[in-house]
């Protein structure tokens, strides 16, 4: 009977030490998939602005009215819409102003401090902007 006690206290150390390894993993894990999906939102909004760019060069000056417009043109100015698609590796684009005389769009974590922690945004002239979600602290 004795013995029975002694496993049993084996046991919940083993199972403490296991929960403490596991938190500080799952913890490094969700900062590790926050940094890639913020490395790539950042990249993902640059291009939107370059494409934009590059179709207001093109088209006198003028921009088009939706991101769709730069993806069936032959050769296509972006890859995809990413505005009209589900969200990006843990973002969710916008374009709040898309209109021909410019442009302003964002890109925003789906779930603020889980898929990413910095909004960012991107205006007419490739104007690029970061905050941290939630905050109006200017990089």
């Amino acid at each position: 009977m004795k013995n029975n006690g002694k496993s049993f206290i084996a046991i919940m150390i083993v199972l403490g030490v296991l929960a403490f390894v596991l938190r500080f993993g799952v913890d490094k894990l969700i900062k590790f998939t926050m940094g890639q999906n913020e490395a790539n939102a950042s990249v993902t909004l640059k291009s939107v602005a370059a494409a934009l760019e590059n179709y207001a060069k093109d088209n006198h000056g003028k921009y088009p009215s939706d991101l769709f417009e730069l993806t069936k043109t032959n050769p296509t100015y972006l890859d995809r819409d990413y505005i009209h698609v589900a969200p990006f590796k843990g973002y969710v684009y916008s374009c709040p102003k898309l209109e021909p005389a410019g442009y302003i769009c964002q890109a925003e974590p789906l779930k603020c401090d889980l898929t990413g922690r910095i909004s960012y945004s991107v205006a007419t002239g490739n104007l690029f902007a970061s905050e941290e979600c939630g905050d109006n602290v200017q990089n």
